[in-house]
């Protein structure tokens, strides 16, 4: 594997702990990120800062919707692989300022396909979210689900890039795979996210907030998991090639187009999950519950045997061995 990758949202959680691994694995990289303040930009900047440090690296700072920037960045860097992991994150904060997730997530997905087509990429991938599944009632949940009931505008955002990806990959045959990540977590995380918020809280002695009473389960992913999964699929490009045949896939029927769930497979009840965090800091945690939140879910599960028959692997780490993970780098990091 010796293509060159480009990397969107490379100084984000994921993109950044993506963009790494393979500079570890000796292959050029260029980062495309627009270091927003939707949270602490420090923490991007301290991301970048080790990124630079590696020689197959470069990086342009720019907007998803900044098209002249982002073609003259992606032709001068000529990759054979785009990582689409820019996006505008959060599901409470889309209810607030939908305009940004408008921009970002679907203006910029489109950004990037058009300039895919045009240089002809062997293999597309696109971060999604499980999100999309919104308000389905069958678990675990299936990429050949129907998703058509999304609870939040930034779930609707996700569901809407993979519906223009898959028109894009049906008109000019772009290999595309869409990915939808299960509640990522680990060192190096976004701030907005509860796991870092409750992290902090209990570390100034304040009360964390539990919506719906703390009855609410999650599919936590740790980040390395996330990685592993990305890194085995670039290789693994779909194609419309009859000749190969995997049983339940999500493949299109008309587009070299497939969505794969990535997720630790285990439904995780979030006062465990907070349990976890109190063990490992040393400290009880003081608790105000709040009903459920507009645009959440209840609960969300991965089926992810897909990603097992595509790329021979499955997420495996325990949260509790995440967990201890985490809190080593926060204590670190913010020492």
């Amino acid at each position: 594997m010796k293509s060159k990758i480009y990397i969107t949202g490379s100084s984000g959680f994921i993109g950044f702990h993506t963009a790494k691994k393979l500079l570890d694995k000796g292959l050029k990289v260029h980062g495309y990120d627009s270091m927003n303040n939707y949270y602490d930009v420090k923490l991007k900047k301290a991301r970048l800062n080790i990124l630079t440090k590696y020689k197959n690296f470069s990086f342009t700072k720019g907007m998803l919707e900044n098209k002249k920037l982002l073609n003259k960045s992606i032709l001068k860097f000529s990759p054979s692989i785009i990582i689409h992991l820019a996006a505008q994150a959060g599901v409470r904060y889309s209810i607030e300022k939908p305009e940004e997730y408008l921009n970002s997530n679907i203006l910029g997905s489109f950004n990037i396909l058009n300039i895919a087509h045009k240089i002809k990429v062997k293999h597309l991938i696109i971060g999604s979210s499980s999100s999309v599944y919104g308000a389905n009632k069958k678990f675990p949940f299936k990429e050949t689900d129907k998703t058509d009931h999304q609870l939040s505008f930034y779930a609707a955002t996700k569901k809407s890039a993979e519906s223009i990806a898959h028109s894009y990959s049906s008109l000019w045959g772009i290999p595309i795979t869409i990915l939808r990540f299960f509640t990522v977590y680990g060192p190096w995380g976004r701030p907005d996210m509860a796991y870092f918020k409750f992290t902090k809280n209990i570390l100034n002695g304040k009360k964390i907030d539990v919506y719906n009473k703390g009855k609410m389960y999650r599919d936590y992913t740790y980040i390395d998991d996330i990685v592993s999964g990305i890194i085995k699929l670039i290789s693994k490009a779909p194609s419309l090639n009859k000749k190969i045949s995997i049983k339940n896939d999500s493949i299109s029927p008309a587009a070299p187009f497939r969505i794969l769930n990535i997720g630790n497979t285990k439904k995780i009840y979030l006062l465990d999950f907070i349990k976890s965090l109190e063990i490992e800091l040393k400290k009880k945690i003081k608790k105000k519950y709040l009903p459920m939140q507009k645009g959440d879910v209840h609960s969300t599960l991965s089926d992810s045997s897909l990603l097992k028959k595509i790329a021979g692997y499955n997420p495996k780490t325990d949260y509790n061995i995440g967990i201890k993970k985490f809190v080593n780098w926060y204590m670190d990091y913010y020492k």
